[in-house]
């Protein structure tokens, strides 16, 4: 039977699978199974193994979440809403029995968890919500005809995207007794309520690391390493430098304590390689492993087919010798090894892939991880860590079904010379029944970030288009993690100069391909890719039509409209008040001061509820081609929408901005029959 062509709605028949976690016998591999339901993304915690397939250990409506071995591998811990809308910690044992509730929480949100190495305390964050924004506080509202209470705030920290408003509400750290349920608040800290922990091989103590400075936007970052005992004593170790800590990790031997960061105290955007660092358990000097190896341990691949946060993993060998790391480079995901006394990063795997890496066994012979090609949806993979060279198994198929159905175009590889020291690494991706030397309309893609990459894995989005005879290009210009720090921070202050030049280079070089039509090509992006999309249609005319999707078009508005303020700093050397130089930079590097110029007809999509870009963003670039009369047509999805609405936002909407992108498309670029 002959394949079909990919569409939109083959969104609700893909299978997602991430988070996945070994255990302690190295044989089982605990995952989330998320598939769509009822127009929701429902995740289910399965486990498989070499010898067993997949099989369901949650069922219900509501889902869970973050499942995790206990240390002897007898029991599952895991977060599910029951009932709505209160998060649990539950707790399934494996040899037979129901799942039961460990905690009573009330409305809030629940964080991450992590058991003790004795399995029995859990350790967790938790904020509770504000009683006034309970559920059943606004049906009371509702029962009494009264109006939704105002938000009164003191700090720029009351908000987050994809998390909502939280006023001044803060996560704290909490233990759970296993057995019993006994509950108590164990420390609470920082400006922000933000925390990287981890428990001491005894299960005596804990190490946290947090933010100390009182203001974290107007002040260098500064994060500290704290041990904090059982009882609520806590201490910072002392000899630690500034600069961001994060994925903090004790030593199995108890002497050693890693963390992902860097030192230093102007990059609070990340320009800067993530590094890994070992200190004494005790505080002292602070060794960097990764100082020679021009690579970030957390940059992220972006899909909308899977997970891909870019903070980083850190794994330490049982024998406290060395750590398993993330290497994201070129457009792939690796997975590396650091030796604890020295001798840098060493990158045990290589090929065209993404290894998102869960956690090691007891051993340390293998490791749980998801496997992601550019024509292949994430599945469950076990890496063998013992053998020479690496090697890993996928022990999932569960998206065969629909490869064995659509026609997947597979992308090639492409390195295009610009201005720099180095070529542009992209990628080009032909309709599947292509044949040169036909000409079709052609479609650049641009990532957010700006500090992450495209590469090798898949996404639905360009598979859509390519399925719909649009030849997909997309690259990784300068700005872009996975080529080296310079080459990430050549745009740090100077957005649309460097970054420009190399898109610029790639737009030429799609003029030239004898394959694209000349003057049927466009050009789209979102977040940082929607900065870039709205700069290019300011500087050429070279596109026949544009999409921006949840947008930067004004740096100055953006600097007191987003979740995360500007700090006043360091990254554009200013900020949006006060000194008229700074702020008149921050209009130079801005789209919007550049639309006198623009012709290109333009899709505008945005989320009302975009606490990242905010929806302002959007409407000044609806206005400015709406009062010069250019075609623009402008897409505002809800409230209860985030900036993340392309990726986890719900199915029907996500179904509704893909029928715009191709509605858009299919009335700009014309495809010769």
């Amino acid at each position: 039977m002959p394949k079909r062509p990919i569409t939109p709605e083959d969104l609700l028949n893909l299978i997602f699978v991430g988070d996945a976690q070994i255990s302690p016998t190295g044989k089982d591999i605990l995952f989330a199974r998320r598939t769509i339901i009822n127009n929701q993304m429902i995740g289910q915690l399965n486990v498989v193994s070499p010898d067993q397939a997949p099989r369901a250990l949650t069922t219900g409506e509501t889902g869970a979440s973050q499942g995790r071995f206990s240390p002897d591998g007898s029991q599952v811990a895991f977060i599910a809403t029951r009932p709505k809308p209160k998060a649990q910690i539950f707790v399934l044992p494996l040899g037979g029995g129901e799942a039961r509730a460990i905690t009573d929480l009330p409305e809030g949100s629940l964080g991450e968890f992590r058991w003790s190495p004795d399995g029995r305390t859990i350790a967790y964050t938790f904020r509770p919500t504000s009683e006034d924004r309970t559920a059943a506080a606004g049906k009371a509202r509702e029962e009494a005809k009264g109006s939704t209470p105002p938000w009164a705030v003191d700090n720029a920290w009351y908000r987050l995207d994809g998390d909502g408003m939280f006023g001044g509400a803060r996560h704290a750290i909490y233990l759970v007794d296993v057995a019993t349920g006994a509950t108590r608040k164990l420390y609470e800290a920082g400006p922000l309520g933000l925390y990287s922990f981890d428990w001491s091989p005894n299960s005596q103590e804990l190490v946290v690391s947090h933010s100390i400075q009182k203001n974290p936007w107007a002040e260098a970052p500064n994060d500290q390493l704290f041990r904090v005992t059982l009882d609520g004593q806590a201490w910072m170790l002392e000899g630690l430098p500034k600069g961001d800590k994060g994925t903090v990790r004790w030593s199995p031997d108890g002497a050693s304590l890693a963390y992902l960061g860097d030192i230093s105290e102007t990059d609070p955007w990340g320009v800067r390689n993530t590094k890994l660092y070992v200190v004494s358990a005790q505080g002292g000097e602070v060794t960097c492993l990764t100082e020679a190896n021009d690579v970030c341990l957390a940059g992220a691949t972006l899909s909308d087919t899977r997970d891909g946060t870019g903070d980083g993993n850190l794994q330490w060998t049982p024998d406290s010798a060395a750590l398993i790391v993330s290497v994201p480079v070129h457009g792939a995901v690796q997975i590396g090894r650091v030796p604890r006394e020295g001798g840098g990063l060493q990158v045990l795997t290589e090929g065209q892939h993404a290894l998102a890496i869960g956690s090691l066994s007891a051993d340390g012979r293998n490791l749980a991880a998801t496997y992601a090609t550019a024509t292949r949806p994430a599945e469950i993979a076990l890496v063998d860590l013992s053998a020479s060279p690496v090697s890993w198994s996928n022990l999932t198929n569960f998206n065969q079904p629909f490869l064995d159905e659509v026609q997947v175009a597979a992308p090639e590889e492409v390195w295009i010379e610009s201005t720099g020291d180095q070529p542009v690494h992209a990628w080009i991706m032909f309709p599947p029944k292509h044949v040169a030397p036909k000409r079709l309309p052609a479609v650049l893609e641009i990532h957010g970030g700006p500090h992450t990459q495209y590469g090798w894995t898949f996404f639905h989005e360009f598979q859509v288009l390519a399925a719909q005879g649009y030849i997909v290009v997309y690259s990784n210009p300068r700005g872009s993690k996975g080529y080296g720090e310079a080459w990430c921070a050549a745009i740090r202050g100077d957005w649309g100069h460097h970054d420009w030049e190399d898109v610029e280079a790639v737009t030429r070089w799609m003029q030239q391909h004898p394959s694209i039509s000349p003057g049927q090509m466009g050009v789209m992006g979102g977040s940082y890719g929607g900065y870039m999309t709205n700069w290019v249609v300011g500087h050429t005319d070279a596109y026949r039509a544009a999409i921006t999707d949840r947008c930067v078009s004004n740096l100055v508005s953006m600097a007191g409209s987003s979740d995360f303020p500007m700090n006043k700093d360091e990254y554009f050397g200013g900020y949006a008040y006060g000194d008229l130089a700074a702020i008149t930079e921050l209009w130079r590097q801005s789209p919007l001061a550049y639309f006198d110029r623009v012709k290109t007809p333009m899709l505008i999509i945005h989320s009302e509820g975009d606490l990242r870009c905010n929806i302002e963003q959007g409407e000044q670039v609806f206005v400015a081609l709406q009062v010069q009369g250019i075609e623009s047509r402008f897409v505002r999805y809800p409230a209860s929408t985030s900036h993340g609405l392309s990726r986890n936002g719900p199915p029907d909407l996500r179904l509704h901005r893909l029928g715009e992108i191709t509605r858009w498309w299919g009335r700009q670029l014309k495809i010769a029959e």
